[in-house]
């Protein structure tokens, strides 16, 4: 049987760039207060939901898979309310998804086979990757539609034939 690690981890790697990307185009759209916007008190912002894809990334990857210890507070990013400029939230999205790109870049067959104990639940490598991979797509998707909501704009990468506007070309979208 052939090592998929190295085409997992690659794929799993482009996904979080892709997901990172337009997460980062969307606070970029928004004003600091925008940002903070809940629609509700049962709803998140989208700096919360910034907030909590650097916890879940640096506590599943940095911390679980790479070692490197984390303590994460996870109630706090819920719980922020503003107001604080985005900016700085965004740099410190971006800088735990460097450190996981780093961490994943490094990861073995043997390393996805592992057990790993990773906030209180009992997963594979290939688990931890998955989680973070599929969260990290879900809370993009909210992110996209807030933003929507929030700046009645078009945030579409595709145009009316379903090509990619930034041309670019990949055998999965």
């Amino acid at each position: 049987m052939p090592d998929l690690a190295p085409d997992f981890i690659g794929f799993a790697r482009r996904k979080l760039a892709d997901h990172a990307a337009q997460v980062v185009r969307c606070a970029g759209l928004l004003s600091d207060a925008e940002a903070w916007q809940r629609v509700n008190e049962h709803s998140h912002s989208v700096a919360n939901l910034l907030l909590h894809l650097r916890g879940n990334v640096l506590m599943w990857v940095v911390d679980g898979l790479g070692g490197q210890r984390f303590d994460r507070d996870r109630p706090a990013e819920f719980a922020a309310r503003g107001p604080a400029p985005i900016a700085p939230l965004v740099e410190q999205l971006q800088d735990a998804l460097r450190r996981a790109d780093e961490v994943l870049a490094g990861l073995s067959a043997d390393a996805l086979a592992g057990k790993y104990g990773i906030q209180g639940y009992d997963v594979t490598g290939l688990e931890a990757v998955f989680h973070v991979v599929e969260h990290f797509a879900f809370h993009t998707g909210q992110i996209v539609s807030m933003t929507k909501a929030i700046r009645n704009c078009d945030l579409s990468l595709y145009d009316a034939h379903g090509r990619r506007i930034d041309a670019r070309r990949t055998a999965v979208p």
